[in-house]
């Protein structure tokens, strides 16, 4: 196979699941060749993919979240990095295959269930919708072969992602900028978010990451976003200072402030 070394292949619900290595990265795939996760076998924290990364830009508006809910597990990077770096964050991740989950365990270092981390199994639009206790972080990143789910996608639930945040509350959304229904589902974010939603592009691969924020951020100024990205770059192993830099690419602004 083109993407490496096969280390698993399965079967679930007619998806194929495989794990691949190559120069020391393992990466999952479902259903294709394109990279749903990828892991450092010598360093199974560090957020390998760009996009991964990029899905963290929300500590430039936002504090450290007390409580984050991920839908899409892959192999769970993010899961394991909040884990790590964030004690005081409780971050439960929604994947609809358990055949992932296990690889996700068995191959790609995710710990076990504790009192800050929850694996369910389960639809994660049933969980959203059924949610009770606001969250301050949704993250979506449940790409299947053939993209994002409908289910997923659609206005009515990205309202109802708005509606179980807490006030301060963002959902990120990791969007191909290549898929042909990209800006459908740009707009439908900006409607149910009131027009509160910036793009990030991310440097690797095509992926763009759409943060969404239940209330306005009062168009932040350069100078503070770049400080506040110094501070953050002392703490978590993310460019935070690229990240800055990178959303004058898709976003209104002018030299002084970021429009938001």
């Amino acid at each position: 196979m083109r993407f490496g070394r096969r280390m698993h292949k399965s079967f679930a619900d007619d998806v194929v699941v495989d794990v691949s290595e190559k120069d020391g990265i393992r990466s999952l795939h479902l259903g294709s060749e394109a990279i749903q996760s990828s892991m450092r076998v010598r360093d199974p924290i560090e957020l390998v993919l760009g996009y991964s990364r990029c899905m963290f830009a929300f500590l430039l508006f936002r504090e450290v979240p007390k409580q984050m809910v991920v839908i899409g597990l892959g192999g769970g990077s993010i899961p394991k990095f909040v884990h790590h770096h964030m004690p005081q964050t409780r971050v439960v991740a929604v994947e609809l295959l358990p055949q992932v989950v296990s690889i996700a365990r068995s191959m790609f270092c995710l710990p076990p269930d504790d009192e800050r981390l929850q694996v369910v199994v389960g639809d994660g639009a049933a969980y959203i919708a059924n949610l009770l206790d606001p969250v301050d972080i949704i993250m979506l990143d449940a790409f299947g072969p053939t993209g994002i789910a409908e289910a997923l996608s659609t206005e009515d639930f990205f309202g109802r992602c708005r509606d179980r945040l807490t006030p301060d509350g963002t959902l990120l959304v990791n969007l191909w900028g290549s898929d042909p229904r990209f800006q459908v589902y740009v707009d439908r974010l900006s409607r149910a978010f009131d027009g509160q939603v910036l793009c990030l592009p991310a440097r690797q691969r095509g992926n763009i990451t759409a943060l969404c924020f239940k209330r306005s951020s009062h168009n932040p100024s350069w100078s503070s976003l770049k400080e506040r990205a110094a501070i953050l770059e002392a703490h978590f192993p993310l460019e935070f200072s690229e990240f800055v830099t990178d959303l004058t690419r898709m976003n209104e602004h002018n030299d002084r402030r970021l429009a938001i």
